[in-house]
């Protein structure tokens, strides 16, 4: 009766341990922290020849977690990024992957602070990034904004008020703006000067 004895013992303890979370299909797997998505955003294996830098603004946390849950669609997006023909792209849209993924391409003049207003989406994600020009544009958290525009969902917005810091955008970087960015863009940075956009609307993954 010795061996079937320590087979049983051996058996508890493995039931044990699960019921304690203490035991794991892969003990070696780890939450993601800021430092590695830091990290991972650097080693830049997700560019697949991207020639594009992303702002050091980013959220590496949300970019990671994103991008590897929805890794098919931002290799679109980013594909769509790196065209060589970008500067001759009329404006309009421009579908890549349905109501998962599009693009927009806008020109306009750089407007005044007091033509803007903070804003964020729900459904997407905001790849934004000039093409000429350069323009100033606002982040700030969500979670600490006032809501002056209650969330649209048929326009995927809400308005805001709030403060947060400035960064200026110009060729060969691109932003990203996530559900909990509130961010302020189309902002000029002395002039109001005519530039021409790239918006890539990428859906969030749950």
């Amino acid at each position: 009766m010795k061996y079937p004895l320590i087979k049983y013992v051996s058996l508890l303890t493995v039931i044990s341990l699960i019921s304690l979370g203490g035991y794991s299909q892969n003990p070696t797997d780890k939450p993601m922290t800021k430092a590695k998505a830091v990290q991972w955003v650097k080693a830049g294996v997700w560019k697949n020849g991207l020639d594009k830098k992303v702002f050091s603004s980013v959220d590496a946390l949300r970019f990671e977690e994103q991008y590897n849950k929805n890794k098919a669609i931002w290799d679109k997006a980013f594909a769509f990024l790196n065209r060589k023909d970008l500067d001759t792209l009329s404006p309009g849209m421009y579908p890549i992957d349905g109501k998962l993924l599009y693009a927009t391409v806008g020109e306009f003049e750089t407007k005044d602070l007091g033509n803007t207003k903070w804003e964020s989406h729900r459904k997407y994600i905001d790849l934004q990034y000039m093409i000429k020009g350069e323009e100033k544009i606002g982040v700030a958290p969500v979670s600490g904004a006032k809501v002056t525009e209650a969330y649209d969902e048929s326009k995927d917005i809400a308005h805001y008020e709030t403060a947060g810091k400035f960064y200026v955008a110009r060729p060969g970087t691109f932003f990203l703006f996530f559900p909990s960015d509130a961010h302020r863009p189309d902002l000029k940075v002395t002039s109001n000067d005519h530039v021409k956009k790239l918006v890539i609307k990428i859906s969030v993954a749950g």
